[in-house]
């Protein structure tokens, strides 16, 4: 039985993608886990306006948190930084997100291929 199974890009390819790839994309995909968020953090300093009612949080202040060979870092990036790096972080993020649509779309050839009907 045969299946059209499409790239990454897209593109029609003649058949289902090799498990090498594929694992070679869930590894990709797994050095590249990371998150950008906006943060508001309270200090130490018990008389500081952070730990008032309400409180006065100081911030916000960006923080980068990725994971690497099984390891989770976390990094606080200056505005400068922010901009110097946004593209590459939204790329990787687009990029997992492919990873993601060819993962699904191999599985669904593959169920398809041995008519496992799930």
């Amino acid at each position: 039985m045969s299946h059209t199974v499409y790239s990454v890009g897209h593109e029609e390819v003649d058949g289902p993608v090799s498990a090498r790839d594929v694992k070679r994309a869930e590894q990709a995909r797994q050095r590249l886990i990371e998150f950008l968020a906006q943060r508001t953090v309270r200090c130490g300093k018990a008389n500081c306006r952070c730990h008032a009612e309400p409180p006065e949080l100081h911030g916000p202040y960006l923080q980068w948190s990725y994971t690497r060979e099984n390891k989770r870092f976390t990094r606080w990036l200056s505005a400068e930084q922010e901009e110097r790096y946004r593209p590459r972080i939204n790329a990787a993020r687009q990029l997992r997100e492919l990873v993601s649509d060819l993962e699904r779309l191999e599985i669904h050839s593959v169920e398809r291929a041995e008519d496992w009907g799930t």
